[in-house]
């Protein structure tokens, strides 16, 4: 069963990586790229920061870079633990992709959907009573886990399982930040 699930997943994966063409490339590897997020990263602070004020507005933050840094942590202990190997390095598949990078890491799960789920989802939860729109940030993690399997780098079981462990953190992190957040400031 597990061996059908992972060669239907490296075939869905040179189907979809495949729809890809060199008009769309630009496009896709500036996705990918977490500097060109920047703006959306810069936003996220104003609107916490207007929306929190700047004491509590600024743990919100710091509770941000803690969650980017233990995401990132715990999907690389993942990774080399089932070191299941990337797209672009599998004897099997990899000349049958277009792959416009080639990182050497491990590929199960995706960092990338894992740490920007958790990010988005943690955000919304945050904003969502303060802003109409703040769900929209869920189009962040859409397009940029997207990207990896554009780019060739992940299966869509790594995007898959990244988008629901970010999701359940998210969910998570909230709780604990609604449980801090009663002791800390209904004084």
């Amino acid at each position: 069963m597990i061996d059908t699930l992972i060669q239907k997943d490296k075939q869905l994966l040179v189907f979809l990586n495949n729809l890809g063409n060199e008009h769309w490339d630009p496009f896709w590897l500036a996705v990918t790229n977490q500097f060109y997020w920047a703006p959306l990263f810069i936003l996220v602070f104003y609107l916490i920061i207007s929306a929190f004020g700047w004491k509590r507005g600024g743990l919100l933050i710091l509770s941000l870079v803690v969650l980017v840094a233990f995401s990132d942590q715990f999907t690389v202990f993942i990774k080399d633990a089932t070191q299941r190997l990337r797209p672009n390095n599998d004897p099997e598949i990899k000349s049958l992709l277009r792959t416009l990078i080639s990182p050497g890491s491990y590929s199960f799960i995706s960092g990338h959907a894992t740490t920007s789920t958790f990010f988005a989802v943690y955000t919304a939860l945050l904003l969502k009573e303060k802003y109409k729109y703040a769900y929209l940030i869920l189009f962040f993690p859409a397009l940029f886990a997207y990207s990896r399997i554009y780019l060739g780098v992940h299966f869509p079981l790594d995007i898959l399982v990244g988008i629901i462990t970010g999701t359940i953190f998210g969910n998570l992190y909230f709780m604990l930040y609604k449980k801090i957040d009663q002791v800390s400031f209904s004084k």
